[in-house]
């Protein structure tokens, strides 16, 4: 049996980032005079950075291949510009250019994964191309002016919120009952994957610390649920990003494909000796980042309500630290979906709180760099020592 120091240190890189936002976030709300954790508040957080933690997902895949990709927030800006030109210019019904706009995303996925796995062209002089490219056409495209504004069922994909029960009153009833779901399913699957790893004489983790996490974590949902329920109740993006976190947890955690994509980052020439098709591996890594940029755009522009050519800048850039800051190898190889979200969240609870309290954007940004600077070298460090 482990002591709690070993337990502690070899679990550090799995929690140490989500302990790390609790804190951060106690500090905010101290700093910010109770501001933060305010039902409002928490709600515009997840509003803002909705767009972010979707790119985060898919940027996610791409470094654990040991690629990056420079191109998502011209891409997010692109398939917005489309999709306004689709549903505001020529009447097109929203899920018709929904899906259109998914499959643009695909296409420039396709046309950027083709370059970086078949031609070797490294992911960074084909991305970084990209950028440029997608930044142009978005301009041309909207011919350097804002189009708005949409339909008032896409703004709901970004702006809206769950319907509460019939005669409910005061608290959103269903957004409580649906935190009650969540912590039992949760409870329910940890207990039966502690049962398969006992089984199959797999380390696990003591009754006590187990039993503690559990309760933490239920803890967690059951408050944020109850905070968000005082105010207009669970937003659809938020029903939204809770599908895809379970989506691509499940892919990367129980499927083949997962493994080939960790195998892949891990040691390419390996994987391919292992029978790995590396190069389909990654094509297809970079189609789905297409269609995650282009969600992104459109979940953006819903927000917005209009399509813009400067919208996305940046974008790329805050997707890539929250993969890093949630525990992604710089290497590759390594990294976790959840880890991702915790990382954007960090960004977004960070940017929020120094608002909140009156930084200045100069100081904001130069804040965020050295966390992601901290970062990076703490998996730098982990990796020396363990080697």
């Amino acid at each position: 049996m482990k002591t709690a120091l070993e337990l502690v240190r070899n679990n550090f890189r799995q929690y140490g980032m989500f302990i790390a936002l609790i804190l951060i976030m106690l500090l905010f709300q101290l700093l910010s005079d109770g501001n933060l954790l305010k039902p409002l508040n928490i709600t515009n957080i997840i509003l803002q950075n909705s767009y972010i933690l979707i790119l985060a997902i898919g940027m996610l895949l791409v470094i654990i291949t040991g690629h990056i990709d420079l191109s998502v927030g011209s891409i997010a800006a692109f398939v917005g510009a489309v999709s306004a030109i689709m549903m505001v210019q020529y009447g097109m019904s929203f899920p018709v250019a929904m899906i259109l706009s998914l499959l643009i995303g695909a296409v420039v996925g396709a046309w950027q994964g083709f370059w970086v796995a078949y031609m070797r062209i490294p992911s960074f002089i084909v991305t970084l191309a990209g950028m440029l490219l997608f930044r142009g056409l978005t301009m041309l495209v909207l011919d350097g002016k804002s189009v708005a504004p949409f339909p008032e069922g896409f703004r709901a994909i970004s702006t809206g919120f769950i319907p509460d029960l019939p005669g409910s009153d005061g608290l959103h009833l269903l957004t409580i009952l649906i935190g009650v779901a969540l912590s039992l399913v949760y409870l329910f699957m940890e207990w039966r994957a502690r049962l398969i790893e006992k089984r199959y004489s797999l380390e696990v983790l003591p009754y006590s610390f187990f039993i503690l996490k559990l309760a933490a974590v239920v803890a967690i949902i059951n408050l944020l649920t109850y905070v968000l329920a005082t105010y207009k109740g669970l937003p659809n993006i938020l029903i939204m990003l809770f599908v895809l976190v379970a989506v691509y947890t499940f892919v990367m955690r129980k499927t083949v494909m997962g493994r080939h994509i960790y195998a892949l980052g891990g040691n390419e020439k390996a994987a391919k000796l292992s029978g790995v098709k590396t190069k389909k591996v990654t094509f297809w890594v970079f189609v789905n980042m297409g269609v995650m940029a282009a969600l992104a755009g459109l979940v953006f522009a819903a927000r917005l309500n209009a399509a813009t050519p400067k919208a996305g800048v940046n974008f790329e850039l805050d997707a890539i630290a929250a993969a890093f800051i949630g525990g992604a190898s710089a290497s590759g190889g390594v990294g976790t979906v959840i880890g991702a979200i915790v990382g954007g969240l960090v960004m977004g609870v960070m940017n929020n709180g120094m608002s909140l309290i009156g930084l200045g954007i100069d100081y904001q940004q130069g804040i965020k760099g050295l966390v992601l600077l901290l970062a990076v070298a703490f998996d730098l460090y982990n990796k020396n020592k363990s080697a």
